[in-house]
């Protein structure tokens, strides 16, 4: 059985990160949607919150499941008995970066292969910090993400600017 790990921080799950889930789950046995803890960013969402919103979201997908991680994405890989890392790529400048984090994590375990997909070109443009941007500003995100978690997402950014403003 082959086991995919698609690794990100999901802050929130975009409809570009739906569309790879979608299209990882027609080519492998398993996905395992593998939420990131990132210390370099403050999340909007908790981890937790994260787990919680994508668990929502891929209920259609019956060979995909999602887990939060710390620590290395190799490491986590293993754990979850997967040698296979699915990357969305939407540009160039993704590109470069992938191939870069494809050769670390090839260094760290020679048995890990990285998989891209390029995104849809419907979401080409879409980024879990453009969404934030945009309904930070009182913008309307309705097709950016998924229709499960629109309104979670526009609470917590209204809550986030209630709160600066005390």
């Amino acid at each position: 059985m082959k086991v995919a790990v698609y690794p990100g921080s999901f802050d929130p799950i975009t409809n570009g990160h739906l569309d790879i889930i979608e299209r990882s789950s027609k080519v492998f046995d398993k996905v395992l949607v593998g939420v990131l803890v990132n210390p370099e960013k403050e999340g909007l969402f908790t981890i937790e919150e994260r787990v919680k919103l994508i668990e929502r979201t891929i209920k259609p997908y019956s060979n995909v499941y999602v887990k939060s991680f710390n620590g290395l994405l190799v490491d986590f890989m293993r754990e979850n008995n997967s040698n296979v890392m699915v990357k969305g790529l939407r540009s160039v400048a993704d590109f470069e970066y992938e191939l870069q984090m494809s050769l670390i994590n090839k260094k760290l375990d020679p048995n890990v292969e990285t998989v891209c997909m390029m995104t849809s070109s419907e979401f080409s443009f879409l980024s879990s910090t453009s969404i934030k941007q945009v309904a930070l500003l009182g913008g309307c995100i309705k097709g950016l993400v998924p229709d499960e978690i629109a309104k979670d997402v526009s609470k917590k950014i209204a809550s986030r600017k209630i709160n600066q403003h005390l």
